[in-house]
């Protein structure tokens, strides 16, 4: 390195990368017409906390998207890496205790995930395969859900400004790179959602005052990468 903001620029790519990474997957919300994902963390913050009254703890949740080749294509460009559209799989394991029957308790915690999957967030969850990784001695005590920090960005320009507008919206982020990305014809708004709206209808509902802002009506595609709740 030879100039002297050398470190402090090695610094921030790291930081960025870091970020993106704690992101994990861009999941697709709705379907192919819908052209909104949201990040897998954000994801699984929500369905975390929905879990919180089955008599379970969630360890290790994974949420896996179906088989690229055979996905329909999806109606705008998508993020970088974001899976396709199509069905996704709920994968995680549990802790709880043997007060009352394992299979009543993992009946409770699917239940919950795919409520809250469908109904808080938009996400077309087929399947959950759950295991059991540990016996608990007393019933758990509800926790409460760690949020990420929300890397917020100030709206910048017609499509930023159109987006921050919506109901819903608490801000625009940056993980990506900027929070407006424009391009041919398209434009990509990265934002975090209030959570006690659904994120699917927001996307939308984003997607929408966009294109109707700018100029030559451009497709849309919506990132959501937190979802914070509002007390």
């Amino acid at each position: 390195m030879t100039t002297a903001d050398s470190p402090h620029r090695a610094d921030g790519w790291t930081a960025a990368v870091r970020q993106r990474l704690d992101l994990g997957r861009l999941l697709p919300l709705g379907g192919p017409a819908d052209g909104s994902w949201i990040a897998e963390r954000a994801a699984a913050a929500v369905l975390r906390e929905a879990a919180t009254g089955s008599g379970a703890v969630l360890g290790r949740l994974r949420i896996a998207g179906s088989d690229a080749d055979s996905a329909p294509e999806p109606v705008v460009p998508p993020p970088p890496s974001a899976l396709p559209p199509g069905p996704l799989r709920i994968e995680a394991g549990f802790s709880t205790t043997a007060q009352r029957p394992l299979h009543v308790t993992a009946d409770a915690l699917r239940s919950a995930l795919l409520v809250a999957a469908s109904a808080r967030l938009g996400l077309d969850v087929t399947e959950v395969d759950l295991r059991v990784t540990e016996l608990l001695d007393e019933e758990p005590e509800p926790a409460a859900v760690p949020q990420a920090g929300v890397r917020a960005a100030e709206p910048d320009g017609v499509a930023g400004t159109a987006a921050a507008g919506v109901p819903g919206v608490v801000s625009l982020t940056r993980v990506l790179g900027s929070a407006v990305h424009t391009g041919a014809d398209h434009v990509r708004v990265e934002l975090a959602t209030a959570g006690d709206h659904r994120a699917l209808d927001v996307a939308q509902a984003v997607r929408e005052a966009v294109a109707f802002a700018v100029e030559g009506r451009p497709s849309v595609a919506v990132l959501v990468t937190a979802v914070v709740e509002q007390s």
